[in-house]
């Protein structure tokens, strides 16, 4: 029993002194969730991500000008690569905004937690996007699969009505 008793002092004035020792970086870790972000840190990323928002716009338009161009002087098939060339285009506008919005939101954040919340909230909204636009995809493909095998059932019904009158 005595030496349970010398065992117990012997290690707990080492325990306390292992804790007061890295007692500052237990400290440090707890606070840091708590640490402000600087008002100016959050205009800068504010102001820039404003900037780099209004460049993707005026892109944006520059390539809305472009398919524009393209569909007008070419028509028939490639009026439907137009169309997925425009939705691809207005997918990626979407997407930028999308981002830049989020680095709006990250950039108002006060603390860590708030931050870490943000983020996943960002990720799982872009992760609706993406299953949302998968799925129109699919629809989309599968009604330009049956399309076109209808009309190449109706050809091939047509060259097949020409050969037995010829």
């Amino acid at each position: 029993m005595t030496t349970e008793t010398n065992t117990n002092t012997v290690s707990n004035p080492m325990l306390d002194s292992f804790k007061a020792a890295f007692a500052p970086v237990t400290d440090a870790l707890k606070n840091i969730q708590n640490v402000e972000v600087p008002e100016a840190a959050r205009d800068f990323v504010k102001r820039t991500a404003g900037t780099a928002k209004e460049r993707a716009a005026d892109i944006h338009a520059g390539s809305e000008k472009v398919t524009a161009a393209i569909e007008t002087a070419v028509a028939g098939s490639v009026s439907e690569a137009a169309k997925i060339s425009r939705n691809i285009q207005q997918a990626m506008y979407h997407d930028a905004e999308a981002f830049f919005a989020g680095i709006d939101k990250l950039a108002s954040a006060k603390s860590l937690n708030e931050a870490v919340q943000i983020q996943s909230d960002l990720v799982r909204a872009r992760g609706e996007v993406l299953v949302s636009r998968a799925k129109s995809t699919t629809e989309y493909l599968g009604k330009l699969i049956a399309d076109g095998a209808k009309t190449a059932q109706d050809n091939f019904s047509k060259v097949a009505s020409y050969g037995k009158t010829a």
